[in-house]
């Protein structure tokens, strides 16, 4: 018995651990967004404080409805209290007592009481503030996930534009090291100085260093991609997009919101405005008057041996209905303090909205702006790269009719080098400043 339940936990182990490590080969931008909606720990975090809020609406409503409590009493005197009565009660001289023990020495109790909540103030206030803090959870829990999402949009670009990095840089090793080859051959036959062999050399060399960082750039950035989506480290699924192909596609979707209107900050705002309204409406409510109904029911037993397991002990039962009032009269001006705090919270948070609007919309004209100044740039960047590869082109031509030496190839091809890099670069800051353009006006990206 105790070896199959082991096999069945076991099992039941592996099943959770295959699921948990079913990982796609690879992913596409949209594929790792929503991903990193499902499994990102932050947003599951953020998830769970969503879901108690839910538990938290029933708490409160249930206090409107009828509440059943039963209490049990058990009390044994060690030593019972005395009471002075006086003597002559008891046929006694005037002026003296007599020392009396009431009760018996062990008691027990139980009752049953049913209440029910006609009017309170602050329970009204209470369950429209419940609602209200369900909806506070919901723009939480999205302005989260709008979070994850433009973490893990811009994690994923980070790894585009490395591996990127790493293949320009690759290519122009690759043809430099032809140049060397044939540059070392004009060499060996007297047509060139060792000099001009050594320059490309240096190029070489610095291209290399270049290639080994840009290669851990690739790993460090794929790392903080896969802490994003929840994977473990050692998972390597590969990207499905291309950097040039994502470029394009923000280009192209560049027009689909026009306004800020359902920006997430502003509706927390607006949110935090409600909540502090509902505060100073739950300060004034404080003082109304509360009315309850109560109903209960008693059975007590006295002995002075415990005797109440018996069937022999007498229970003297006894009910009661009626009604709860309570009236605030004075609280050495406790409420009022109260109600002028809630009061300049509320104004407090009516200026933080409109200092919000105001912020978001000067966070959107510079997203446009700097959107429009990215498509730009790229723009310009392909024409650099073109022409740069022309010029770079013309000058080994040159270099190897011997029209012009190794320095100005140096210099031709340098300026290549950095021409694509300002290229990858404008490549980068077009999906970001588009992500970042999306994440104000809350668009899907």
């Amino acid at each position: 018995m105790k070896k199959n339940l082991f096999l069945t936990c076991l099992m039941c182990a592996l099943f959770i651990i295959g699921k948990a490590q079913d990982i796609p080969a690879s992913f596409s931008l949209e594929e790792a967004v929503e991903w990193g909606v499902e499994y990102n720990r932050t947003l599951k975090r953020a998830s769970l404080e969503y879901q108690k809020a839910h538990k938290e609406k029933w708490k409160t409503i249930s206090i409107g409805f009828p509440q059943i409590n039963a209490n049990l009493n058990y009390q044994n005197n060690i030593e019972q209290p005395v009471s002075l009565i006086p003597a002559q009660f008891f046929g006694g001289n005037q002026g003296e007592f007599a020392e009396v023990v009431f009760g018996t020495k062990q008691t027990a109790m139980g009752m049953v009481e049913l209440s029910q909540l006609l009017f309170d103030g602050t329970y009204i206030v209470g369950v429209q503030g419940i609602r209200h803090y369900i909806e506070t959870a919901a723009n939480v829990l999205e302005k989260t996930s709008l979070e994850v999402k433009k973490a893990v949009a811009t994690s994923y670009t980070n790894v585009l534009v490395a591996q990127e990095n790493v293949a320009i840089l690759t290519k122009n090793a690759d043809a430099l090291s032809k140049n060397i080859q044939e540059t070392q051959a004009l060499f060996d036959n007297g047509f060139v100085e060792e000099e001009t062999v050594e320059q490309l050399q240096l190029t070489l060399s610095s291209l290399n260093i270049q290639i080994n960082y840009a290669k851990k750039s690739v790993v460090l950035a794929e790392n903080v991609l896969m802490l994003l989506l929840g994977i473990e480290i050692t998972e390597s699924p590969t990207l499905s997009e291309d950097l040039a192909t994502l470029t394009t596609r923000h280009l192209l979707t560049q027009d689909t919101v026009s306004d800020y209107s359902n920006n997430i900050d502003i509706r927390l705002a607006e949110n935090n405005v409600t909540s502090e309204s509902l505060l100073y409406r739950l300060e004034r409510a404080k003082g109304l008057p509360s009315f309850s109904a109560f109903l209960n029911g008693m059975y007590m037993g006295n002995s002075n041996d415990f005797t109440f397991t018996e069937k022999s002990q007498k229970w003297f039962g006894s009910s009661a209905f009626g009604l709860r009032v309570r009236v605030p009269i004075f609280s050495s001006l406790g409420r009022t303090a109260g109600s002028q705090k809630a009061k300049l919270s509320l104004l407090q948070a009516e200026t933080q909205l409109i200092e919000t609007k105001a912020q978001v919309f000067v966070e959107w004209q510079n997203a446009q702006n700097n959107f429009a100044l990215a498509k730009e740039n790229y723009a310009s960047s392909q024409d650099n790269v073109a022409l740069a590869e022309r010029i770079e082109q013309k000058n080994t031509t040159k270099f190897f009719e011997g029209l012009v030496g190794s320095f100005e190839l140096r210099q031709a091809q340098l300026q290549l080098y950095q021409a694509q890099q300002n290229l990858i670069q404008s490549m980068r800051q077009v999906i970001l400043d588009k992500i970042n353009l999306d994440t104000i006006t809350n668009n899907e990206q």
